[in-house]
Formats: structure tokens, C-alpha cells, sequence
């Protein structure tokens, strides 16, 4: 038997010392409102497959979000990249976009033509790495893995600058 229950949440919640629907402060100083904040970066890959670290970008959009509990969702709107959580730096990125070699060859075996040669497998990309992910935060940091890192997966080396929208839904 799943032994079940419900949890109530107000609004704004309720925290020792605030009342019910009060706005309290967060843990920078600042106050903590309702709902999301949300923003666009863009990403410079070169023009080259790419596995891109944005824990930095991540960090630096939840600190102005004043992200302290919540939700991070982050967004790729292209066709042909995508949002993973991996490990980098010991050869793992490097590791993917050969896998990704394998498993989507840069050859003419593509129904989608248009761009550079074998491009139609940027555009199937998506369906193994998605174009999202979502990423819990807690006290202020993202709750990953100590190895783990967002990433911007990339193999359309037709297109040197990506946007990545980060959005933070409070909790």
C-alpha cells in the first residue's frame, strides 16, 4: 500500500515571525515575490559541436532572480540543440559528441537537406537531448550532483550563437 498525503501550500507560504501572505525577504536581502522571473542569454559556440557548461550563466541569472527555493527551467528554442545534465571536464562532453556522431552520422542518409552537408541530423538532435530541462534549487544553489553540469548540447555547426532562455519559478 502508497501511503499518501496533502500538503497545503499558501501563496506566499508562512515563515516563524511573517503572517500568512506577508512578502519576506530572501536570502540575499532582497524581497521575494510570487511567481517567476524569467531571462534570455546568448551562448556563442563557435560554429562547432559543442558541449557548453552554463552552471556559471546559471548561477549568475539565479542570483539576480533572487532564486533562493524553487525551480530553474532552462529552454533552447532551436530546432537543432538541447539541455543535458553531464559531467565535464574529464571527457565525458567529448564522449557524448561522439555518440552522437555514431549514433546520428554527418551524411546524406537525412529527408532534411536544407544547410550544410548532413544537417538533417541536427534537426533529429532533439529528440535524444531534449531542447529543456528542469533543475531544483535550494538555499540559493542548483541541487546537481557534484559532478554534474547544464549543458548546451550543439551540433549544427551552421549556427555560431544560441539562445538559452533561464526561467525561475519560485517555491
Amino acid at each position: 500500500m502508497i501511503a499518501s498525503r496533502t500538503i497545503r501550500f499558501s501563496r506566499l507560504g508562512t515563515t516563524a515571525g511573517h503572517r500568512p501572505g506577508a512578502i519576506r525577504p530572501n536570502r540575499h536581502g532582497g524581497p521575494r515575490l510570487p511567481g517567476m522571473h524569467s531571462e534570455e542569454v546568448e551562448i556563442r559556440t563557435g560554429g562547432r559541436e559543442v558541449v557548453r557548461d552554463l552552471n556559471t550563466e546559471c548561477e549568475k541569472f539565479l542570483r539576480g532572480a533572487g532564486g533562493d527555493e524553487g525551480l530553474l527551467h532552462l529552454w533552447v528554442p532551436h530546432a537543432t540543440a538541447g539541455i543535458a545534465v553531464i559531467e565535464t571536464g574529464a571527457g565525458s562532453d567529448e564522449d557524448l559528441l561522439t555518440a552522437l556522431r555514431e549514433l546520428l552520422p554527418v551524411d546524406d542518409r537525412w529527408r532534411h537537406r536544407h544547410g550544410s552537408y548532413g544537417h538533417g541530423r541536427d534537426h533529429v538532435l532533439p529528440a535524444f537531448v531534449a531542447p529543456f530541462v528542469s533543475v531544483p534549487v535550494l538555499g540559493g544553489r542548483m541541487a546537481l550532483g557534484t559532478w554534474q553540469s547544464v549543458c548546451l548540447v550543439d551540433t549544427n555547426t551552421d549556427n555560431p550563437t544560441r539562445r538559452v532562455r533561464m526561467s525561475f519559478l519560485r517555491g
